[in-house]
């Protein structure tokens, strides 16, 4: 389905370091995310299917929900509510071998403008995911998307959305929901970050938000200097 979206949109697509990638292990991918063209170009670049978590509000709107669960995304929980449920769903996910995707900078991206070059601070939750993970090892892989030409509509008034998700702040805020689509794009796959007993081992001693902040600024960085060549 997602190699069938991007031949209908006819994004003209680069894909720099896939020689990175790992194989035949689970995988955490992580990268900025504006547009609702990112998780199917990210699982072309990495060349297998990805479980992509995405907002709680995804799955509550007709139609969009039925898309979301044939791309095989994992919805967050409902804001304030803990994401017990979908760290029990994404911990199956890379038992069983799988590549689960994670955003970490959040909806925000999403829903106010940004340039391409922009990205925000990230959330530790993928890197808590990955040491955790009930697996020997895995790799969280980081990719930056960095669009060289695009087009950015308003689609519908972002007060709707609370509609469904009357929880979320994002969506108390006045103005439109943009709709950002690629013409031509790079993806460019960063050093992967090896999670192995020994990092889970460093994980235990220096506490478990000391290393999750240190991997999720790590990875922030490495998309960040990414972003820097692949935007031009």
């Amino acid at each position: 389905m997602s190699n069938w979206l991007l031949a209908l949109s006819q994004v003209k697509m680069s894909v720099h370091g896939r020689d990175r990638l790992p194989s035949h292990q689970p995988l955490v991918v992580v990268s900025n995310h504006r547009s609702i063209m990112d998780a199917p170009l990210l699982m072309s670049a990495v060349g297998r299917p990805v479980r992509f978590a995405c907002h709680h509000y995804m799955s509550q709107v007709p139609g969009l929900r039925t898309m979301i669960n044939a791309l095989g995304c994992l919805p967050l929980d409902a804001p304030g509510k803990g994401q017990t449920a979908f760290f029990r769903r994404a911990m199956n996910a890379l038992g069983d071998g799988e590549a689960v995707g994670i955003f970490p900078e959040g909806a925000a991206p999403m829903v106010n403008k940004t340039t391409p070059d922009n990205l925000n601070s990230f959330h530790r939750g993928f890197a808590h995911l990955a040491l955790r993970a009930p697996v020997e090892e895995l790799a969280i892989v980081p990719v930056a998307i960095a669009a060289n030409r695009e087009t950015t509509n308003s689609v519908v008034p972002l007060r709707w959305l609370s509609i469904f998700d009357s929880s979320e702040p994002l969506f108390q805020q006045p103005g439109w929901h943009p709709a950002v689509f690629y013409q031509e794009v790079n993806l460019l796959i960063g050093r992967p970050v090896r999670v192995d007993a020994r990092l889970r081992s460093r994980y235990r001693a220096k506490g478990p938000n000391n290393l999750a902040n240190e991997l999720a600024q790590c990875c922030q960085d490495e998309i960040a200097d990414l972003l820097k060549q692949g935007c031009y």
